[in-house]
C-alpha cells in the first residue's frame, strides 16, 4: 500500500528533509546575499539603484535608445525606467519572433508617504501628515522606529537625495499610540477604525526655535531640514518621501532558518530573478526581468506593469524584424510575486490542503485574485504542468497552493497585466508571514527555492 501511495498521491516534504550538506551551504550563501542587497533597499528607488549596480557588475550594460537591431545571443542590456523600475535583459539562441521568456517582480512596498504639504505643528510638537500606501493593517504603523527616505525634486531641475535615520546616530521617527490606561473607548473600536489613517502623523521635533511668535517648533524642524538639504517647506510639494520601518534584515529563530525585514513582499523575489537572470549567459530564448513599481497600488504609472515602457523595451529587443506582438504571443512569463504562508495560530483563513507552508519550497499560484477568482488571470494547466516539468528537472523543491479560503478575502499580483498582452504568465514565489506587516518573516529555504525556480525558467523556459 505505501508503494501505490508513493507512486498515486501527490506527497509533499519538508524541504529540510529532501536536500544535502551541500545544498544547505548554497542556500545559506544565497540569502547571506539576498539579506544584504534588501538591507540597502527601503525603498523602490533604492532597490533600482542597488539592482543597477549589480547588474553593471555582472557586464550588464545601459540600452541604447537608439538601437536599430536586435538583441545578440549573449548580449546583456537594462533599461533604468526613472529610476523606480528596472528592466534587464540578456539575448537568447533563438530570434525574439519565437518569444522570450520573462519573470516580473514588484520592488515597492506599503509604506507612509508624506502628503504634499505635510509639516505642521500642534501643541508645541511638530508632525509630518501622511497618506499610507498600499495595503496596511494601520494599527502596526504606531509606536514601531521610522526611517525617512526619498527625493526632493528642486525648481531648477536638481534633486536632493534625503536619507534619515538609517545611519548609526541618526534620528528617528515615531507614530505615536495611546497608553492602555486611557485608550477605554479606542479599544471598543474595530482594527480597523483604532488607528485612523489621518492620525499616522509622524512626530518630528519638540523644541521651539529662539524667539516669539507661533509655530516655533514647526521653524525649528524646518530650519534643520534647510541647514542639512537646503530645502523650504515649498519644496515638500515637489517631493517623493517615504517614511518606512526602522528594522535591520535579520535571522530568526534559534536556528537561524528564517528571516525577518521590512519589504520582503516583492524584494524577495525581485532579489530571486535578479541573481538568477545575471547568471543567465547564453539562454536558449532571450531572458528578460523586471523589477517593477507601483503594484501595491495597481501597477498603474509610468513605472508600473501596466506601462508602455515595456513594449518600448521589448520593440528594441526585437528590432526591426519582428513583431513585438507576435513575440509576446510566443513568450512565458513567471510573475514573480509572494503568497501567504499558512499560519498555525491563524488556521481559519487558510485551507490546509491548498495552503503554502513554511521550508516546502517555492509557492505555485495557478490565479491569484479574490473570492470567484475574480480578477485573476488563472494560468492554463498546460502551463502549469510546463513550470511542474521545468522545477522537477531542475532539483526545486515546489508546492502549490492559493491564498486563503474561498470566501475570505484574496489579493493581486502583476499576472493579470501579462497576460492582457497575450503572454501565457503563472504566478511563483515565496510564502510569507505577516504580509505587508512592518516586519514579514519568509524561510531561507523558499527564498533559495524561489531562485532556483527562476533560474530553471530562464535556462530552460
Amino acid at each position: 500500500m505505501d508503494e501505490m501511495k508513493e507512486k498515486l498521491f501527490y506527497q509533499q516534504k519538508n524541504g529540510y528533509d529532501v536536500i544535502g550538506p551541500e545544498e544547505r551551504l548554497a542556500l545559506e550563501d544565497y540569502c547571506r546575499r539576498y539579506m544584504a542587497w534588501l538591507d540597502a533597499s527601503r525603498t523602490e528607488r533604492e532597490a533600482v539603484t542597488e539592482a543597477v549596480k549589480l547588474a553593471e557588475k555582472a557586464g550588464f550594460k545601459p540600452l541604447d535608445p537608439a538601437r536599430a537591431g536586435a538583441i545578440r545571443p549573449g548580449e546583456k542590456v537594462y533599461l533604468d525606467n526613472r529610476g523606480k523600475s528596472l528592466l534587464l535583459a540578456v539575448g537568447g539562441k533563438r530570434p525574439m519572433n519565437e518569444g522570450f521568456v520573462v519573470e516580473a517582480a514588484h520592488v515597492d512596498s506599503p509604506r507612509l508617504d508624506l502628503k504634499q504639504s505635510p509639516l505642521f505643528e500642534d501643541t508645541e510638537l511638530a508632525y509630518l501628515r501622511t497618506h499610507y500606501y498600499g495595503g496596511i493593517k494601520k494599527y502596526q504603523w504606531a509606536a514601531i522606529p521610522l526611517e525617512l527616505h526619498g527625493v526632493v525634486a528642486l525648481k531648477d531641475g536638481s534633486t536632493v537625495e534625503v536619507v534619515i535615520g538609517r545611519e548609526p546616530g541618526d534620528p528617528q521617527f515615531v507614530v505615536t499610540d495611546l497608553l492602555p490606561h486611557l485608550a477605554a473607548d479606542q479599544m471598543q473600536k474595530t482594527m480597523a477604525k483604532g488607528i485612523e489613517g489621518e492620525k499616522l502623523c509622524i512626530l518630528a521635533g519638540s523644541v521651539p526655535y529662539a524667539g516669539e511668535g507661533t509655530d516655533r517648533v514647526k521653524l525649528a524642524v524646518m530650519s534643520l531640514l534647510n541647514d542639512r538639504y537646503g530645502i523650504t517647506e515649498a519644496d515638500f510639494i515637489s517631493a517623493e518621501l517615504e517614511a518606512v520601518p526602522a528594522f535591520d534584515v535579520r535571522e530568526l529563530g534559534l536556528d537561524r532558518s528564517m528571516i525577518g525585514a521590512y519589504g520582503q513582499d516583492d524584494r524577495v523575489c525581485a532579489f530571486a530573478e535578479l541573481a538568477a537572470i545575471m547568471e543567465a549567459d547564453a539562454p536558449e530564448r532571450t531572458a528578460v526581468c523586471i523589477l517593477a513599481d507601483k503594484e501595491e497600488i495597481g501597477s498603474v504609472g509610468v513605472s508600473g506593469m501596466r506601462s508602455q515602457a515595456f513594449e518600448w523595451f521589448i520593440g528594441k529587443l526585437c528590432g526591426d524584424g519582428c513583431s513585438v506582438q507576435e513575440s509576446f504571443s510566443n513568450s512565458f512569463c513567471v510573475s514573480a510575486d509572494v503568497t501567504a504562508a499558512l499560519d498555525p495560530m491563524y488556521p481559519e483563513v487558510s485551507e490546509k490542503q491548498n495552503a503554502a507552508r513554511l521550508n516546502y519550497g517555492v509557492g505555485f499560484c495557478k490565479f491569484t485574485g479574490s473570492r470567484g477568482k475574480s480578477g485573476a488571470s488563472d494560468a492554463s494547466a498546460e502551463l502549469v504542468a510546463k513550470l511542474r516539468r521545468l522545477c522537477d528537472e531542475a532539483g526545486v523543491v515546489w508546492q502549490m497552493c492559493e491564498l486563503g479560503k474561498v470566501d475570505q478575502g484574496g489579493g493581486g499580483t502583476v499576472a493579470g497585466f501579462m497576460a492582457d498582452r497575450d503572454i501565457d504568465t503563472i504566478d511563483a514565489g515565496v510564502p510569507v508571514l505577516s504580509m505587508h506587516a512592518p516586519f514579514e518573516t519568509t524561510s531561507k529555504f523558499d527564498c533559495y527555492m524561489t531562485y532556483k525556480c527562476m533560474k530553471a525558467v530562464y535556462d530552460k523556459g
